[in-house]
């Protein structure tokens, strides 16, 4: 705690990539900044940035140690904000971190609304398909599609989640619809690809029938991207499943068109991913509360779009 403000030059030197700006940043000269980076390198016994006339550049000791100085000066700041919880202050950094698909087309419109509210509150959107270690990311919040295993995360319902068979009407025209699932074998389809393998087995439900359709895989379009596999589907290179939130803006324009609305894909509720063991701080805790409300609003202005056999409420659980 001595070198507090050792470390806080430390991790702004690392931000902004030279000691004179993090400096000027703090109120430091450049004579002053560099003394206090040298000292704290000699309480360490670690060299953390190696040095060039023109810029400061890391060492892998630098790295390890701001990674930690990022989460201790993190808490730190959350402990601030805890004592004005009682004044309404919204202030601070939130990295966010959201699927392509969902990110591009949907929340990044969402957090200028957010921002327009709270213009105090810093945002980071990192797009992944994929699970990010949010503690080693610094991630504040992650929303993902299903339920995940980490007890180390708090996984808060934000709404539920439909997913459609889908093509552009242009394929439409060309190809046909099908009637059924195992129709399928008679189309082009796109495919999500994990780490793991392709999501390519196809599960499809009416009432108490059930039929699986697997893609072939020698056959199939497949990215690991889900934007890309959407692009894909709207240039009309075959058939895919998306979640409804993926894809309401294609259907609302007509880009897109639901096959077999008859038959239901499992869902996989939206949830919005944070740390258990952190405190949630008021920029959290409204982000939370602002997006719960802009699910339920789109989850409502959706429901004349859907042409399906289930009333709204078992589409969107409310």
């Amino acid at each position: 705690m001595d070198n507090l403000g050792d470390i806080r030059l430390f991790v702004e030197a690392a931000n902004l990539g030279g000691l004179s700006a993090a400096g000027r940043k703090l109120g430091l000269t450049p004579a002053a900044a560099s003394a206090r980076l040298a000292k704290l390198e000699e309480i360490l016994k670690t060299r953390l940035f190696e040095r060039t006339t023109r810029q400061l550049r890391l060492t892998d000791e630098g790295r390890v140690y701001l990674e930690h100085c990022r989460q201790a000066l993190q808490v730190l700041d959350d402990a601030h904000a805890a004592l004005q919880t009682g004044r309404n202050v919204v202030r601070g950094k939130l990295r966010i971190s959201a699927t392509s698909d969902l990110g591009r087309n949907l929340l990044s419109a969402w957090l200028d609304e957010f921002n327009a509210q709270y213009p105090e509150v810093g945002l980071a959107l990192i797009l992944s398909d994929g699970l990010s270690n949010m503690l080693q990311e610094d991630i504040d919040l992650a929303i993902r599609f299903g339920v995940l295993p980490d007890s180390s995360l708090i996984a808060r319902r934000l709404a539920a989640n439909q997913r459609f068979l889908c093509a552009a009407p242009d394929y439409v025209a060309r190809c046909g619809m099908p009637k059924e699932p195992r129709d399928l074998e008679n189309f082009r389809c796109i495919v999500h690809g994990t780490v793991p393998g392709a999501i390519n087995e196809w599960r499809f439900m009416r009432g108490e029938e059930v039929q699986t359709y697997t893609v072939p895989a020698d056959t199939a379009r497949e990215t690991n991207d889900g934007a890309v596999a959407r692009e894909w589907a709207l240039r009309g290179h075959g058939v895919i499943v998306k979640s409804i939130w993926d894809i309401r803006a294609d259907l609302q324009a007509g880009r897109l068109t639901i096959l077999l609305p008859e038959w239901r894909c499992p869902e996989a509720p939206l949830h919005a991913l944070y740390h258990r063991h952190r405190y949630l701080t008021p920029r959290l805790r409204v982000l939370l509360d602002f997006l719960a409300g802009r699910f339920a609003q789109a989850a409502a202005e959706l429901q004349p779009l859907l042409d399906a056999p289930a009333p709204a409420k078992e589409i969107f659980g409310q």
